[in-house]
């Protein structure tokens, strides 16, 4: 997308006025929406997401107890037997190398860091596995430094929404940010990502039963009916459980919410 041109074929107004109408709308309808991987600390943020690839954050949070029970910081990682350490990860598939991964970025992070998550991008991405992606998780949800976040569900519903037609995460990243105040780009990202993982799924959209229907130029390429669209939604906040709700909005953490007994997809 460059100058004026759209994807849509709208003015870069346009464009701009209807990508924050669908951002409010995703804030109204799911205030809640934060990054679904548990943490106290940035270290496990940043561990955790790592562990995330090729994986959902559900089998990482049943994961990270366990792991962070063990090896808490950078110093106790960076010195884990590396054995241990893969059975430990073991669950969230590819196990040698996230083991490998982040005890590689923990004894960066004691090396050059005095074992702290440093808070800038520019460090971040010289750790072992750690691209912008994860960067930017770790800067918006640990650190509240503003970033988009491009994920598989991000960019699939940027495409859809047309904000952008890149498939370059990084082109990606830098279009849709064009659309949005720099305030706004950590609760977008995880509001896109939220929305793509219970409604706005890659094969088979719930078209019928999305809070931003009227809104999306792909409207359609899903199921519109919305009795039969309902069927298809993975969300947690299904009608029955509005005590969740209610906690969910009430600012309970996941964890919290895992352990008082409420079952939680992602």
């Amino acid at each position: 997308m460059t100058g004026e041109q759209t994807p849509t074929g709208e003015t870069r107004l346009a464009l701009k006025r209807r990508a924050r109408r669908i951002h409010r709308d995703l804030g109204q309808a799911y205030p809640y929406a934060v990054a679904e991987l548990d943490f106290t600390t940035p270290f496990e943020l940043l561990v955790a997401t790592v562990l995330s690839a090729q994986t959902t954050d559900v089998r990482v949070n049943m994961t990270t107890p366990a792991l962070f029970a063990r090896f808490p910081d950078a110093e106790a990682m960076a010195h884990a037997d590396e054995r241990e350490l893969q059975e430990l990860v073991r669950p969230t598939g590819f196990y040698r190398n996230k083991a490998a991964a982040i005890q590689g970025l923990s004894r960066a992070l004691v090396d050059r860091f005095g074992g702290e998550v440093p808070g800038k991008l520019e460090d971040l991405v010289t750790l072992p596995g750690v691209g912008r992606k994860t960067a930017f998780v770790v800067l918006g949800n640990a650190f509240g430094q503003p970033g988009i976040t491009v994920d598989t569900h991000f960019g699939r519903l940027a495409r859809r929404l047309g904000f952008t037609d890149q498939t370059d995460p990084v082109k990606v990243e830098h279009e849709v940010a064009a659309l949005f105040e720099k305030r706004d780009w950590t609760d977008l990202s995880n509001r896109l990502v939220f929305h793509g993982r219970r409604v706005c799924h890659a094969k088979r959209p719930a078209c019928g039963a999305c809070p931003v229907a009227r809104l999306c130029p792909s409207y359609g390429e899903g199921e519109t009916d919305p009795e039969s669209a309902k069927t298809l939604l993975k969300y947690e906040l299904a009608p029955g459980r509005e005590e969740l709700l209610e906690r969910m909005l009430a600012g309970a953490t996941r964890a919290q919410l895992r352990a008082e007994g409420y079952g939680l997809g992602a």
